[in-house]
């Protein structure tokens, strides 16, 4: 009786914790973006990025991307334009040279290769400061395919602003 009543409790808790979860993650889907996106007939985002955690970094991309994927931002009159600028430490987690990474972070980097990838195939402008290549002694010859490479990621901020986009800091 005991065990039946404590698989009953488990199950309870279990049953109550996913139908939780599925109800914060449908009201979550169902953000209203009224307020944000009134009269805006489209998202142009450039997000200059610094941060050098790839467990971090894996998470905030998830939120980069959604700001193109989302239904809401892609019926808008115009699609979405995002462009994305690596400089400072985060150069160094485009690189294919998996001798500076401690083991238990491969797995993370190459997650974030395959959404930086992914992001690439979907239209993301996806660019890399050579100056910040250069001075973290980053081979440039070591960055994925997937990012092209400018010689000031300032210079390319700074005219993606001039060209109408809002900018995002990921530090």
């Amino acid at each position: 009786m005991v065990i039946k009543q404590k698989f009953l409790s488990v199950f309870a808790a279990a049953f109550f914790l996913v139908f939780g979860l599925l109800g914060a993650h449908a009201s979550y889907a169902a953000t209203d973006y009224t307020n944000a996106l009134k009269n805006v007939g489209q998202v142009k985002a450039i997000f200059d990025v610094s941060q050098k955690s790839a467990k971090i970094s894996n998470l905030i991309f998830w939120a980069v991307q959604n700001t193109y994927q989302d239904d809401t931002v892609s019926s808008l009159s115009k699609p979405p334009e995002v462009s994305v600028v690596f400089h400072g430490p985060a150069v160094k987690l485009l690189s294919t040279d998996r001798s500076q990474y401690k083991p238990e972070d491969i797995a993370e980097v190459d997650k974030f290769h395959a959404t930086l990838r992914q992001m690439k195939a979907d239209g993301v402008k996806l660019e890399v400061c050579q100056y910040a290549l250069k001075v973290l002694k980053v081979d440039p010859a070591t960055v994925i395919s997937a990012i092209d490479q400018v010689p000031n990621g300032f210079v390319s901020i700074v005219g993606y602003q001039a060209q109408g986009y809002d900018l995002v800091r990921i530090p």
